[in-house]
Order: C-alpha cells, then sequence, then structure tokens
C-alpha cells in the first residue's frame, strides 16, 4: 500500500488552486476582492505557524540488513546443518560438511584457496588476526605471511575443534563475513550434498532494517540518509534513515520482498539492534519517507492565494481586519497537505484572509 503527500510549488499549485477552487484574479495590490458585503470574502481561514512535510507512506517489512548466500566451495554432504534463526560469531561453526565444522571468522576477503606455509596475502593477514583474536596468536607475528608461527597457530586451532592439526587451512574450512550474522535460512538439509552452485545457508547481519518497496519514480527518495518514520507492528513510531538498497539477489529471498517493478530500500532505525527487539517480523510496518521539509513556517491553505494581474504579477492574501479587507502581495514557498508556506509585510501568525468558496 503506497500513500503519498504529494505537493506543487509556485505557479504550478496556484494554477492548480485557480482551477479547482475558483481562485480570483485581481487587478493588483490594494484590491478588494471576494463576494462578501463591502468587498468582504465570503469565507476566511487563519494563518498558522507549522511544519510542512512532502512524504510518502509504503509498506514495509521487519529485516536484516546485507543478506547473502553462503555457498560450499568444494563438494560435500552435509554432517550438521546450519540452525535457521541463530546468531553465529567468530570461531563458531556455521554448518558441519563431512563431519568438519566449517567456521565463521571476521574479514572483508572471502576464503578463495586453501592458505598454508609460504603463502602471502590479504586473507592470510585475515586469518592471523582471527587467530590472534580468538587467543591462539601466542608468537604470532600478525602480517600478510604464512609462516611457521602461523602454521602452529592454525594447529592450536585445529585441536580446538577436534580435528586433525594439519597446519593448513583447506578451501572452505571457514567462511569470512564483515562481522557476527544471523542465519535468515537453512538452504541445505542433512545428508544434503553442497557444492559451488547452491546455497548451503543464506546469513545476514544481526542488524535490524527495515525493507520497503517504491517505484522507480521515487528513485529520490533511496538515497543514503533520507529521513523515515516507520510505524513498527506494536504502533511505536521510531525515526531512522535510508541506509542503502538491496541488490536484485537480496530482494528476491527477502521478507516482504523486492520486485522487478520497484527498488527495494533498507532502513536503519536510529534506535539501533534494541528497537525492534519483540516486534513481529510478519506484520506489516508503515514507513514514512520524507523528502522535503520546511520547519515554522507561515502557512495557508492554497485556496487563499490570488494570482494577482498586471506588471508586476505574482501572488497575495486578501486579509480581513476590522471588518474590511485588504489585498497584500505574498511570496509562495513550498506546498502539502493542502497549505502553502507564504511571507510577506503584514502576514503574521492569527491573520485572517480570505479563501475561496470550494
Amino acid at each position: 500500500m503506497r500513500r503519498r503527500t504529494g505537493f506543487l510549488t509556485g505557479a504550478a499549485v496556484l494554477a492548480a488552486a485557480a482551477v479547482g477552487a475558483g481562485v480570483l484574479a485581481v487587478a493588483g495590490e490594494g484590491t478588494g476582492a471576494g463576494n462578501g458585503k463591502a468587498g468582504l470574502p465570503s469565507a476566511t481561514a487563519t494563518v498558522t505557524r507549522t511544519d510542512l512535510v512532502r512524504s510518502e507512506t509504503v509498506d514495509g517489512k521487519i529485516d536484516f540488513a546485507g543478506r547473502r548466500a553462503v555457498k560450499s566451495p568444494v563438494e560435500g554432504t552435509v554432517t550438521v546443518a546450519a540452525r535457521e534463526g541463530a546468531t553465529v560469531a567468530r570461531g563458531q561453526a556455521l554448518y558441519e560438511r563431512d563431519d568438519k565444522p566449517v567456521t565463521l571468522l571476521y574479514g572483508p576477503v572471502p576464503a578463495f584457496r586453501e592458505m598454508k606455509a609460504g603463502d602471502r596475502g590479504s586473507d592470510v593477514l585475515q586469518l592471523e588476526r582471527n587467530l590472534a583474536a580468538l587467543g591462539l596468536g601466542a608468537g604470532l607475528y600478525v602480517d600478510p605471511r604464512f609462516d611457521e608461527a602461523t602454521e602452529a597457530a592454525v594447529k592450536r586451532w585445529q585441536k580446538s575443534l577436534n580435528r586433525t592439526p594439519t597446519g593448513r587451512v583447506g578451501k572452505g574450512d571457514v567462511v569470512f563475513q564483515p562481522e557476527r550474522v544471523k542465519v535468515v535460512s537453512a538452504d541445505a538439509a542433512l545428508a544434503d550434498p553442497v557444492g559451488p552452485d547452491a546455497p548451503v545457508l543464506t546469513v545476514a547481519s544481526t542488524k535490524p532494517v527495515v525493507r520497503a518497496v517504491l517505484d522507480e519514480s521515487d528513485a529520490s527518495l533511496t538515497a543514503r540518509g533520507t529521513k523515515v518514520e516507520v510505524t513498527l507492528p506494536s504502533g511505536r513510531t521510531e525515526p531512522g534513515r535510508v541506509t542503502g538498497t538491496a541488490r536484485p539477489d537480496e530482494q528476491e529471498g527477502a521478507e516482504g520482498g523486492g520486485s522487478a517493478e520497484g527498488i527495494t530500500v533498507e532502513v536503519t532505525l536510529d534506535g539501533g539492534r534494541s528497537v525492534a527487539a519483540g516486534e513481529d517480523a510478519e506484520a506489516t510496518a508503515n514507513v514514512k519517507f520524507v523528502s522535503e521539509s520546511r520547519e515554522n513556517v507561515l502557512t495557508v491553505p492554497v485556496e487563499a492565494v490570488v494570482a494577482l494581474r498586471g506588471a508586476h504579477g505574482g501572488y497575495g492574501l486578501q486579509t480581513v481586519r476590522d471588518g474590511t479587507s485588504r489585498m497584500v502581495r505574498v511570496r509562495t514557498g513550498m506546498t502539502a497537505d493542502g497549505r502553502i508556506e507564504v511571507s510577506g509585510s503584514g502576514i503574521a501568525e492569527g491573520t485572517k484572509v480570505g479563501v475561496a468558496k470550494p
């Protein structure tokens, strides 16, 4: 479901108002207008001070950021399946293949090869950092070289996992991810054959996000940093910001789903991980995207603004005071929810102005 609070600015909105609501066009400043007695308008409104917000509200779902599939780079059989919903941290097993744990370690570089003595590279540096963080780095100098100290640390690590201490890290023995992960789906069950062609499990960050689908025409709302208000299934409203868009492969499996005809946006709640605790992930959240706002401005109903004729043109308001009316030239700004920002000499909060008949 999509609910848009649209707006127009300048001549466009006022022309629309003139056609749809019968706004008067008058000769110029200082000229009375309206059908009431002594030139008074038949109806009035009050100048108010408020915030104007351009927004669009769409349905969303609570999910987790950074979904990605984990595949096995080598063929084998699942002997312990991943636990759906589990949070896995550094040094813990994601699943077991051929009766050996496949361990989560932290780092941005994927595990793309077997690592052994004599190797050099950023993957080796990542491995050594993890061994040190796990308390297995005695005598280890953390650098990109896989030397004797690295081999000894790997053997200590393998012993702690009840594995044969070979001193080598086989291809597919570890999975590098930036941080701890949540298992959002176990794609391979016990005894299933696995390999490079299909996911064994799907993981995501433990950081909750709200996913919502926007039309392609609303691409401007997908910019990082766009302010958002999320009404959670419990009814609580929490502020957040757009932190990215989901990749097509992430959209396909996401709760609340991606769409080939739209853009799936990820919203991070300002309150952090605890904000979404206890919320129903199957229920719908309302996501209000705020693309433009004006705070503490003077506003009137759009129907109150009059198009002025003459050499100077522009717009005016028919002010009403002590039984008389006067046309005052004004500057117009943003509009939203049927109101328009105005400013000008003699225009203040509480001023009475004429409005056109509906």
